[in-house]
């Protein structure tokens, strides 16, 4: 039997983040996608998902969802199988960008919430693509959905988040490292460090999608996560 795989979405996403992937990979294994939403702490998200997580499973999670892939593997290394982490970041955030929250709080606070996603987020997030109108429709009902405090929540949660490459240095399962050639959020460069410190990882960077490859080039996302599966 499979191990059952469970996703964790990025920041404002719920399961549609993953939806060519579900489609592709479900007919195999068990499938699960954790909301990771309810808490204003990583930790806490982290132990969110693993009170509701199979005993034994393949972790995946992109953007915030890979921040609390790391947390939860940090928590329960016994439990995760395989880990794949996608255009994410294993560091603290930095101070400037922790400080930046604060006025997209203060606006999502003030009803702007769409504003906030629509002009300064989700724009910067994809590469050019016939398909980026309707990804961002997407990416903006799954913000819709989830609502002003949610992000408030997640925002904190990101803006507390502790370092996670020693965390990283200790994994010791398959592990993938996957991100779009084109992220500006989390650039290359980092997935280069994080597959550097996981002694078992390997790299695959998908030409012709920015921060979000499992909606951009999904076939190509699902494909490389099909391998790690197997």
């Amino acid at each position: 039997m499979a191990d059952p795989l469970v996703l964790l979405p990025g920041m404002m996403c719920d399961a549609r983040l993953y939806a060519p992937q579900i489609a592709a990979l479900s007919a195999d294994r068990a499938l699960m996608v954790a909301p990771i939403h309810a808490h204003d702490t990583i930790d806490a998200l982290a132990d969110a998902v693993l009170a509701d997580a199979p005993p034994r499973f393949a972790l995946a999670g992109l953007s915030m969802g890979g921040i609390v892939a790391m947390a939860v593997i940090a928590r329960a290394p016994d439990r995760v199988t395989r880990l794949c982490l996608m255009d994410t970041n294993p560091k603290a955030e930095a101070p400037a960008i922790a400080a930046a929250r604060e006025p997209q709080i203060a606006k999502v606070r003030n009803g702007e919430l769409r504003a906030v996603m629509r002009d300064e987020m989700k724009p910067n997030y994809l590469a050019d693509g016939p398909r980026q109108g309707a990804i961002l429709d997407t990416c903006m009902a799954m913000a819709e959905a989830m609502g002003p405090d949610v992000f408030i929540r997640q925002s904190r949660a990101l803006q507390t988040r502790p370092d996670r490459q020693d965390t990283l240095r200790g994994v010791n399962v398959p592990t993938l490292i996957l991100c779009g050639a084109e992220d500006s959020l989390c650039p290359l460069h980092r997935h280069t460090l994080m597959r550097d410190l996981v002694p078992k990882a390997r790299l695959a960077v998908i030409d012709g999608a920015g921060h979000l490859p499992t909606l951009e080039q999904p076939e190509a996302t699902t494909a490389h996560l099909a391998d790690w599966l197997d």
